[in-house]
């Protein structure tokens, strides 16, 4: 079994192969969070199916509901939190404000999904 991703220490962004990723809003209800999750997997199989027919249209529409869900979760759009501080998705770790934090933690195990590029 693989190992939960690594969480920044203010909880905003997981690191995956060393690049940062907003982590869902955390004030989300439960039931909010499972059926934002439910239209983002919908979303997904249908980027899948659009993309094995060849259907532009519908391609594009599932890419629009793909964006609907990750913004309504907080993962893309504006930020959840409050205190102003930048938005620094999808930038490497080691060059974000967080980079000071992640040179100084132990080598990850063989196998894991972090890398310190």
């Amino acid at each position: 079994m693989r190992e939960p991703p690594l969480v920044t220490p203010d909880g905003r962004y997981i690191v995956v192969r060393g690049r940062l990723w907003r982590r869902a809003n955390p004030d989300l209800t439960d039931a909010d969070r499972t059926g934002l999750v439910a239209a983002l997997m919908a979303a997904r199989r249908g980027v899948r199916k659009a993309l094995a027919a060849s259907d532009a249209a519908a391609l594009a529409t599932a890419r629009a509901s793909v964006d609907a869900a990750k913004i309504g979760l907080g993962e893309r759009g504006p930020v959840w939190w409050t205190d102003g501080a930048p938005d620094q998705n999808r930038r490497l770790a080691h060059n974000s404000s967080y980079g000071e934090w992640y040179g100084g933690l132990a080598p990850p195990p063989a196998g894991a999904v972090l890398d310190r590029r």
